[in-house]
C-alpha cells in the first residue's frame, strides 16, 4: 500500500513539483492552498505524513500544527520555512513538528528526510511490545499515555521534551554526545545545530530537576548528557 502524504503550501510551483517528485518516488500526494483546508485534511486520519509551510494564508504552519497537537493528531509532519533562526526551530519543535527544512532545499534531501520519519513511525508499533513505563529513581514516564511523574507530582511536557526524556531515560547512566541525541530525538543528523540540544536539556532540567536535591541530568564535560540514577 502506498504512503500518503499531504502537502500544505500556498505556492503552486513549489506545490507542484513536490508532488511530481513525490509521486515519482511512488507515493500518493494530496495537496491543499491554505492553512484551513490544509487543517481539515490533515484531521481526516487518511494521511501518513505532512509536509506543512509555516507561511499560510487563513490559518498560519504554525498554528496548523498546534491545533493538529492539541487534538492528539500525531502524524508526522516537517515543516517548510524561509526562516531558519534557532528561535523558529525551536517553536516549530515546541509546537510538535517532527523535522524542520529551509527553503530552498535540494529535493534529494527532502526526500530522504521523508522516508527516514516514515521508516520511524513505520517503526513503532513494534515497539508497543516494550515496557509501557520507565523508570529512573524516583521519575516515571508512562509510554502510552505520554504522562510523566516525579515523586508521584506530574510535570507537563511537549512533545519535543517527552521525546528527548525518554531517549535518555532509554539509556540511563549512559554518556550520550549531542550528536547521538540529535541523531535520535530529531530522527536524522542535524549538522551543525547541536546547541538545539542545549536548549532542550535546559527545558528538561527546569522541569525535571528544580527543586529536588539529586539533580537526574547531568552534563558530561566534552561529550555531552546523561540521566543518571542517585546511585549509579
Amino acid at each position: 500500500m502506498k504512503e500518503r502524504i499531504l502537502v500544505i503550501e500556498d505556492e503552486d510551483s513549489i506545490a507542484r513539483i513536490l508532488q511530481l517528485e513525490l509521486e515519482h518516488e511512488g507515493y500518493t500526494v494530496g495537496r491543499a492552498a491554505d492553512g484551513r483546508s490544509g487543517l481539515e485534511q490533515a484531521s481526516s486520519g487518511e494521511w501518513d505524513m505532512v509536509l506543512l509551510d509555516v507561511m499560510l494564508p487563513e490559518l498560519n504552519g504554525v498554528e496548523v500544527l498546534r491545533r493538529l497537537r492539541q487534538a492528539g493528531n500525531p502524524i508526522p509532519i516537517i515543516l517548510l520555512t524561509a526562516r531558519d533562526t534557532i528561535p523558529d526551530k525551536v517553536s516549530g519543535f515546541e509546537h510538535g513538528a517532527n523535522d524542520y527544512i529551509t527553503k530552498p532545499f535540494a529535493m534529494e534531501e527532502l526526500l530522504a528526510r521523508v522516508r527516514n520519519l516514515l521508516r520511524i513511525f513505520g517503526q513503532q508499533p513494534r515497539e508497543a511490545e516494550s515496557p509501557d513505563v520507565l523508570k529512573a529513581a524516583d521519575l516515571s514516564i508512562e509510554l502510552r499515555t505520554r504522562k510523566v511523574f516525579r515523586k508521584d507530582l506530574p510535570i507537563e511536557l511537549t512533545p519535543r521534551e517527552f521525546e528527548l526524556l525518554v531517549y535518555l531515560a532509554e539509556h540511563k547512566n549512559e554518556e550520550k554526545s549531542r550528536e547521538d541525541i540529535l541523531s535520535e530525538v530529531w530522527g536524522y543528523d542535524f549538522i551543525g545545530e547541536t546547541n538545539l540540544v542545549d536548549v532542550y536539556i535546559r527545558y528538561l532540567r527546569q522541569k525535571i530537576d528544580k527543586g529536588y536535591r539529586h539533580k537526574l541530568i547531568h552534563t558530561v564535560r566534552g561529550v555531552g548528557y546523561m540521566l543518571k540514577e542517585p546511585d549509579a
